[in-house]
């Protein structure tokens, strides 16, 4: 099984199961996160950090480890610019929570719930850390999306639709292979170029 195929039958399976109290499936979340970023016009290894940001959470992973063992697990096939901003994400909410008048006021419900169970605000010591990491910037982003992708009026396109965007990202891929700097192309060109590139 390819690693998109695995992701892909996660999405399918436990992606199926009801969030954490949220009104939307964990797959609809995931996929509500990677469109949202798609239609920012995100770049394209962020689109797919938003898309998978709570794999974790489909491999039942605990609330307080999801960020970090998912992203341990999707490292099998994707470099850091995908895996961090989603071990990261958690600790960007902790950060936000910490620095952000009115931000904790935003959080669902569930949410807030999660928030104890993960640490709690961070310390001006922690943030600080925090603020440092090459991808807490884009860990704040995927946070962003994270949040707002709850609607259980939105109708997100299915997994297929991401599936040549994570196959460009692939370790290896055409992006990589074609010395072309992934982190710079939007989730468009990178379709594109995964299109056109070598065959596969």
């Amino acid at each position: 099984m390819t690693g998109i195929e695995a992701i892909a039958e996660l999405f399918a399976g436990p992606g199926a199961r009801d969030y954490l109290g949220e009104a939307v499936t964990i797959g609809e979340h995931m996929r509500q996160a990677g469109a949202l970023a798609e239609a920012a016009g995100a770049a394209a290894p962020l689109v797919a950090a938003a898309l998978l940001h709570d794999v974790g959470h489909l491999r039942s992973e605990t609330d307080a480890r999801h960020g970090t063992g998912g992203a341990r697990w999707l490292s099998q096939w994707f470099g850091a610019a995908v895996t961090e901003p989603v071990r990261l994400h958690v600790a960007a909410k902790r950060y936000l929570c910490a620095t952000e008048p009115g931000y904790f006021a935003l959080l669902s419900a569930e949410s807030v719930r999660t928030l104890a169970l993960q640490g709690g605000p961070m310390t001006a010591e922690q943030a600080a850390a925090f603020e440092a990491l090459p991808y807490a910037r884009d860990a704040l982003a995927v946070r962003r999306w994270d949040d707002e992708a709850k609607d259980p009026a939105a109708t997100p396109p299915e997994f297929d639709h991401f599936e040549a965007l994570l196959r460009a990202l692939l370790k290896g891929g055409p992006a990589q292979l074609l010395g072309v700097r992934d982190s710079a192309l939007t989730a468009v060109e990178l379709r594109t170029l995964n299109a056109t590139a070598l065959p596969r």
